[in-house]
């Protein structure tokens, strides 16, 4: 089944591959997040935000208008800033840079900054599979030859690599084409492209779009919430304010549906104002959506640990092997971002960290 994501915004190529920490020459990122005056160790909280993805738009736009993590932050000293990313591979660097102290990730992008040793895995997200939706084809082996757009060091873009190793066809094989996520649905419908890689709302989108289009493969996908190591160990009391608001924000979505569809219309406010563009999918569709990936994950937001089978440990095998990890890219720097502690002993304080008290700035 296909779905269609949102209009064509033609981006600058990134620099191809993964150099050093896999930093970016000048791209779009560039062109937006440095605005944001992000600096090193700096006073505020910096937390990077993905309105443009469901269910992690949806969190976060919740933890903004958290006035009791506010209140805890402003205590603590370091005041909650807000910044909304197109992708999460744009905080890779100001993570490892100390220019952001948390923010919430797509799977691919954890695995880049865990991997160099930037951050603490704090907890889940989301849990769900990305999308190959392609227009007139029904298999990933008719995509040989194709324009595809992802966005590229995200879920989506470890989900395209996936499908096109399964059908046999290598990279060069296909024409990738750099696209913003809001942009594809449109450029899919224009023919511009002639599929795309990517996750919810976007699929959903292009399937409501036109009857041609088909979704030709699925991925898992998980999205994580991280922590900057050294804002966790220089700053123990924010860190723990932090941690309490991301599971007070999913035990009050959790607690009725008119807080789901507040949440959601704060996301849709949030994405608009960061592409000057309405959003097109329907509350109900984006409270869905949130429903399926993370709220009803029975086990939410803690990670399932499997020794047989180590989270993310699958992911970064394949990475490894198609060379998208930096050749200091370490497992065992994923495996101990992984050993946090700090949701487990905050769950087990739920009176202390007040995670059943809910205080929300409409």
């Amino acid at each position: 089944m296909g779905v269609r994501l949102f209009s064509l915004v033609a981006r600058k190529a990134l620099v191809a591959g993964f150099v050093g920490l896999l930093w970016f020459g000048p791209s779009l990122a560039e062109e937006y997040f440095d605005k944001y005056g992000l600096a090193p160790t700096s006073t505020p909280l910096d937390l990077g935000t993905q309105p443009l993805g469901y269910p992690s738009g949806l969190i976060s736009a919740v933890m903004h208008h958290d006035r009791i993590l506010k209140a805890a932050l402003i205590k603590a000293g370091h005041p909650l800033q807000a910044h909304s990313f197109r992708r999460g591979a744009d905080m890779v660097k100001p993570l490892a840079e100390q220019r952001l102290e948390a923010g919430l990730l797509g799977d691919m992008p954890t695995i880049l900054a865990a991997a160099n040793g930037s951050v603490w895995i704090v907890g889940l997200v989301k849990q769900t599979s990305t999308a190959i939706v392609a227009k007139g084809d029904t298999t990933v082996q008719g995509l040989a030859g194709k324009r595809i757009a992802y966005v590229e060091t995200s879920s989506a873009h470890h989900t395209l690599l996936q499908g096109l190793s399964s059908a046999g066809i290598k990279e060069n094989e296909v024409k990738l084409v750099p696209m913003g996520i809001d942009a594809m649905p449109d450029a899919l419908e224009n023919g511009e492209i002639d599929a795309f890689a990517a996750w919810e709302p976007g699929p959903s989108i292009a399937l409501g779009k036109s009857g041609k289009n088909s979704i030709v493969f699925r991925g898992l996908s998980s999205d994580y919430f991280v922590i900057e190591r050294s804002f966790a160990q220089r700053s123990p009391e924010a860190c723990d304010a932090l941690i309490a608001g991301y599971l007070r924000a999913i035990e009050w979505m959790r607690r009725s549906q008119k807080n789901i569809e507040l949440a959601a219309a704060w996301t849709k406010a949030d994405a608009e104002q960061l592409t000057d563009k309405p959003g097109t999918l329907p509350i109900a569709q984006i409270v869905a959506i949130t429903r399926r990936e993370i709220l009803n994950v029975p086990s939410a937001p803690a990670i399932l640990s499997n020794p047989n089978a180590p989270p993310l440990k699958t992911e970064f095998d394949f990475l490894s092997d198609q060379k998208k990890i930096p050749a200091n890219g370490l497992w065992k720097n994923v495996e101990t971002a992984l050993s946090f502690n700090g949701l487990a002993r905050i769950m087990a304080e739920k009176r202390k960290f007040q995670i059943n008290t809910f205080d929300y700035a409409e």
